[in-house]
C-alpha cells in the first residue's frame, strides 16, 4: 500500500492490502482510475521508490534487502519497464534512442530492430529526431527500445493511450510474441483503453 493511502479506509483494491502473485508466462492487466497508484506500483516493483507499506518479493526474496548491484542486474536481465512518460532522448533519432539500450545489452540484432520499426509502421521515422515525432510514434519507439533486453517480466504502463486500434493491436502482438519467446510474464496497466490481449487475470487497482 502506498504510504499516501495508509490513512484511507475506503480503499477497495485487488492489489493494495492483498497478497498477489504474478507468474512468468502469464498476461495480466491492472485497471485503475487516475490517482490510485498505478504508476507508483510500477516504480515500486522496479525499485525506484520505496514509499509503501508491505512486502514485494522476487522469488521469495524481499526487494528491500536488495543492493544497488542487485538492482542493476535485475533491470538488465529480469525486469523490463515501459514507462508512461517514455523517457526517451528528444534530440536523438528514433534508431539512436533504441541503439543506446541495445548497445548496453547486446541483446537484439539490428536486423530484428529494423523489422520491428516496419511492423509498427514507423520505418520511415528511423532517422527522424524524436522531438519531430508524434507521441503515438514515440510510444512505438519506446516499446522497441524496451524489448532490447532479456526479461522474466515486462511492465507496460499505459501503453496505447495515443494509438488507434490497429496500431494498438500490432503493438500488443509484438509485445506478447517477444514475451512468449522469452517465456516471460506481461503486466500492462490502464485507466481506460487497453491492449486487447488474452489476459490470464485482470486486477482492479
Amino acid at each position: 500500500m502506498p504510504n499516501v493511502f495508509l490513512n484511507r479506509g475506503d480503499i477497495v483494491s485487488d492489489i493494495w492490502r492483498q497478497d498477489v502473485t504474478l507468474e512468468k508466462g502469464k498476461l495480466y492487466l491492472i485497471e485503475a482510475n487516475s490517482g490510485t497508484g498505478k504508476s507508483s506500483l510500477c516504480s515500486y516493483v522496479f525499485g525506484y521508490r520505496n514509499d509503501y507499506r508491505g512486502e514485494i518479493l522476487f522469488d521469495d526474496k524481499n526487494i528491500a534487502e536488495l543492493r544497488q548491484k542487485d538492482w542493476t542486474k535485475i533491470r538488465r536481465k529480469h525486469i523490463a519497464l515501459l514507462w508512461q512518460e517514455l523517457r526517451l532522448f528528444p534530440e536523438l533519432t528514433a534508431m539512436e534512442n533504441v541503439l543506446i539500450k541495445n548497445k548496453l545489452t547486446g541483446y537484439q540484432k539490428k536486423k530484428t530492430i529494423v523489422q520491428w520499426f516496419d511492423m509498427l509502421g514507423i520505418s520511415d521515422k528511423i532517422d527522424t529526431p524524436l522531438q519531430l515525432m508524434s507521441f503515438g510514434q514515440q510510444q512505438r519507439v519506446a516499446l522497441i527500445r524496451t524489448l532490447c533486453q532479456p526479461f522474466d517480466f515486462i511492465f507496460v504502463d499505459e501503453p496505447i493511450s495515443h494509438l488507434d486500434d490497429a496500431n494498438a493491436l500490432i503493438m500488443g502482438n509484438l509485445l506478447t510474441e517477444e514475451a512468449k519467446r522469452q517465456g516471460a510474464g506481461v503486466v500492462t496497466t490502464s485507466i481506460g483503453k487497453h491492449i486487447e490481449l488474452d489476459y490470464n487475470q485482470i486486477f482492479k487497482l
